[in-house]
């Protein structure tokens, strides 16, 4: 059997539509969540432009701690707090940044990466994990990818398990 690639819409919404149906297609039913988690980092890694890092950090004794990604090797433990994702992780709300280097406490586990969107996932009330995808490119992420992203991260956290 001869494996092709997916190719993807150039259009945002067309390309989020498309991700929702195979995000589904790939974790709906499925009772691992490290499995569920993999699939879709590698979802997002091989389906988004201009990206050098996708995964997850997963909320475990008052700190994220690194969970199935894409990308080079990654910090393993971040404070709630600090940085992009433990801002988002703290305050439970979505960060879009432009350019990671102007942000107060950054940490730079790439230095090659210039933008940053962290989506906290949130299951029984209180945020359980952080998506974070990364770019080397600055203002790379737009109130577009914000939006099919929450629709993506929605996904996730009704089949949380």
């Amino acid at each position: 059997m001869e494996y092709t690639a997916t190719s993807y819409p150039t259009d945002q919404v067309q390309l989020y539509a498309q991700l929702q149906l195979e995000l589904t297609g790939l974790i709906d039913g499925i009772p691992y969540r490290t499995a569920n988690l993999a699939n879709a980092a590698a979802l997002l890694y091989q389906a988004l432009p201009q990206i050098n890092w996708a995964g997850f950090y997963l909320l475990q004794d008052g700190q994220l701690v690194l969970g199935p990604f894409q990308g080079k090797p990654a910090c393993i433990q971040i404070p709630l707090g600090r940085g992009v994702c433990g801002t988002a992780a703290a305050t439970g709300s979505i960060q879009r940044i432009a350019d990671v280097h102007t942000f107060p406490g950054h940490i730079a586990c790439d230095a090659a990466s210039r933008s940053e969107i962290v989506l906290p996932i949130h299951h029984g009330g209180k945020v359980v994990a952080v998506l974070d995808i990364d770019s080397p490119f600055p203002d790379r992420f737009s109130f577009q990818d914000q939006e099919g992203l929450s629709t993506l991260v929605a996904i996730l956290e009704a089949n949380w398990v």
